[in-house]
């Protein structure tokens, strides 16, 4: 999109690009409202320790409090007390920056972002069959020419409105959509074939397909013998999975299956996408492997038009994730742990190698150790509301509660961030220049309109001046007579190893990404715009880069993509006479991740003004329920109170709320906190319930 700006303000135009040709959803035409609305923050707020209130406080006031608390903590507790949580939603230059202030700044390991529960569970099952994860591994416009394209748990009618006129024109060419997914969505009314199982059992249906692949002679065996490793065992596996199995255990007719495997083993061009609905469990990382167990099967992924993809959930869910606010992760998607990596990033941020520390824990372990004994008692929080958005959301608010120093950088005062001790003012996306990469790997400019309003910073210059000030209050045996600046101006160093100009630390990003899977060091922000976005990895500004992935090899070591066995398992969580009925949590049209924003626009909050727990008519008959009844869903961790939407479109075993919501509305105070062993996702997607009118 583009953005004007005149005396009656700023005003959202469509841009044709690519991607989405013009095309905005509500939420992109009214984001602008945001830059002027009366309840957004323009000065920090400090809390009083007498009265327990945040109060307006000056620059110098509110950081000096968070150094000095940083420090107490640090000094008390080592230097792992301090934590800092990231969001998907920053830019690549914050995303970047935040890591590395994390490492060499309070040289803390613990750092994570709230994109752990969002792509966690697909990008660890890209990582170990193809060695590499990127969100789509080919243009975005190769949906429109899928002869079948298969979407798994993904809703892309509500959540991302701008792509759904690729399932349009796919549909328009001939194609055939097949939506696999527990409630009658948007999306899913649009589809030639809708599969509806329980919650929980994708990875089922998902062997299912690849048996009936076998029996019928679909599995592509020349591909599979020349380009992959681990066909027998999988095979093997998936023979114990025959379509009656499956259809006893989720729910989905024979011949829906049946259709579903002949749709795609016989059509030309074949994509498989997954998203949200089976990657948001304990088995995410199994349940998308299983899919890209069957799009290898048949031969997709490097082949013209074809393979597995995953849609990313938030603005910069892809390239959020690939510079280092990831607990394991250093840029240019490098492991922590490796020593290589270690050696290549200290050295563009020059420090010795050993001085870095090792992984952290995931997203949700971190938070749940909050204020515990050993684990952090400060936390600097940018871009994201975890009091709405983490699961068993209440303990996760208890947690925050219980901590020495809670830092929160925003443009609004979140539900996170009302719990504070300091609030830090941020500029928003029409104010600050920076890149995001989409969810194809394509790196693109956003564009500053207007500087911040007085008295607000962005967060690269909020990370400097952290940086620098604690800094300049470590203590030093420097002679000061000594001439090295680098030993008697800690400050000043600091500062320059944190500037606040995005074009400045984006050039450091692409130093530090230079040979990883990630490689964005023949990226300019130049080319960027002469080309409408530069895919990853491009080594060279004189090179090509790669809009397709995987056409010749894929990227481990052998070249080969690796099958791995999986097998079903039930949910954490299984129903019982207690709590009967499964829950289940989503996304609205008119509303975005934790509503910290979409919930203060006018138009968005006439569209989606409250919470609602969807229940089919017969399991509302039972219960006593009418449409519209306030509602108590209860699980063991806790409640959410909304009103009751009555729709054919919901199995009558399962409910559903959107999790946009805070207070009585919020669907995380219920949700399960297990989560995945490998990509450490909980388990937002299923969890046993009971339900009753309020």
């Amino acid at each position: 999109m583009t953005l004007r700006a005149d005396d009656a303000g700023v005003t959202v135009h469509p841009r044709q690009f690519p991607t989405n040709r013009g095309g905005l959803c509500q939420k992109g035409w009214t984001a602008a409202e945001l830059l002027d609305h009366p309840e957004r923050l323009t000065t920090p707020l400090v809390r009083d320790p007498a009265t327990g209130e945040l109060h307006p406080a000056s620059w110098d006031t509110a950081l000096d409090r968070v150094v000095a608390g940083i420090r107490a903590v640090q000094d008390d507790a080592g230097r792992d007390a301090v934590a800092v949580f990231g969001g998907g939603g920053l830019t690549n230059e914050k995303a970047y920056a935040l890591g590395k202030f994390a490492r060499i700044g309070l040289r803390t390991r613990h750092i994570d972002y709230n994109g752990r529960f969002c792509m966690s569970s697909a990008a660890a099952a890209g990582m170990r069959a193809f060695g590499i994860d990127r969100g789509l591994p080919f243009p975005l416009a190769d949906l429109g020419r899928a002869d079948t394209l298969l979407l798994v748990g993904a809703n892309p009618a509500e959540t991302m409105p701008p792509l759904v006129r690729w399932l349009t024109e796919q549909r328009r060419n001939g194609g055939k959509l097949i939506v696999i997914d527990p409630r009658v969505t948007a999306t899913a009314r649009q589809a030639d074939l809708h599969l509806q199982p329980l919650p929980g059992t994708d990875l089922a249906v998902a062997n299912a397909l690849l048996h009936i692949a076998l029996t019928e002679g679909w599995v592509d065996r020349a591909y599979v013998a020349d380009r992959t490793t681990g066909f027998d065992a999988v095979r093997r596996g998936v023979a114990a999975w025959w379509p009656a199995r499956a259809e006893q255990l989720s729910g989905v007719p024979v011949a829906d299956l049946e259709a579903t495997a002949r749709a795609l083993g016989t059509g030309g061009r074949v994509i498989i996408l997954t998203a949200r609905g089976a990657e948001q469990h304990a088995k995410g990382v199994d349940t998308v492997t299983a899919y890209v167990n069957l799009a290898l099967a048949l031969g997709l992924p490097g082949r013209d038009g074809s393979g597995y993809g995953c849609l990313t959930g938030q603005g910069n869910g892809q390239g959020g994730r690939e510079h280092g606010q990831k607990a394991d992760q250093l840029p240019g998607y490098r492991r922590i742990d490796d020593p290589a990596a270690r050696e290549h990033v200290a050295g563009v941020w020059g420090v010795p190698a050993d001085e870095l520390p090792g992984p952290g824990v995931p997203a949700y372990q971190l938070l749940d150790s909050l204020g515990t004994l050993g684990g952090p008692r400060a936390l600097l929080v940018f871009g994201s509301n975890p009091v709405v958005s983490a699961p068993r959301a209440a303990r996760i608010e208890g947690r925050l509660r219980d901590l020495d120093l809670l830092v929160v950088a925003d443009l609004l005062l979140s539900e996170t961030a009302a719990l504070a001790d300091v609030v830090l003012p941020t500029a928003q996306w029409a104010e600050e220049d920076g890149t995001m990469t989409n969810l194809e790997g394509r790196v693109l400019r956003r564009r500053a309109l207007r500087p911040p309003p007085p008295g607000v910073r962005t967060d690269l210059a909020i990370i400097s001046d952290l940086a620098a000030r604690l800094a300049d209050t470590e203590s030093t045996d420097v002679d000061p007579a000594d001439a090295n600046p680098a030993r008697v101006r800690p400050a000043a160093v600091a500062a320059a190893r944190f500037p606040a100009d995005p074009a400045v630390v984006f050039a450091e990003l692409r130093r530090a990404s230079a040979g990883g899977a990630a490689d964005y060091a023949g990226i300019s922000w130049d080319r960027i715009d002469a080309d409408d976005g530069v895919y990853w990895p491009c080594p060279s500004e004189d090179g090509p880069d790669t809009p397709r992935l995987f056409a010749e090899r894929f990227a481990t070591p052998d070249g080969r993509a690796r099958f791995h066995p999986v097998d079903h398992r039930p949910a954490a969580e299984e129903v019982c006479a207690t709590y009967p009925l499964h829950f289940t949590t989503g996304r609205v049209l008119a509303q975005y991740q934790s509503g910290t924003q979409t919930r203060r626009v006018a138009a968005l909050r006439r569209a989606a003004p409250e919470a609602f727990v969807e229940l089919h008519p017969d399991l509302a008959a039972r219960l006593g329920i009418d449409d519209g009844d306030p509602v108590r869903v209860t699980s063991r961790r806790g409640e959410l109170r909304a009103p009751a939407r009555l729709s054919t479109g919901i199995r009558p075993d399962t409910v559903f709320a959107p999790f946009h919501y805070a207070g009585a509305g919020r669907a995380n105070s219920v949700t399960n906190d297990a989560v995945d062993p490998i990509s450490g996702m909980p388990e937002f997607k299923i969890c046993a319930v009971r339900v009753e009118k309020a």
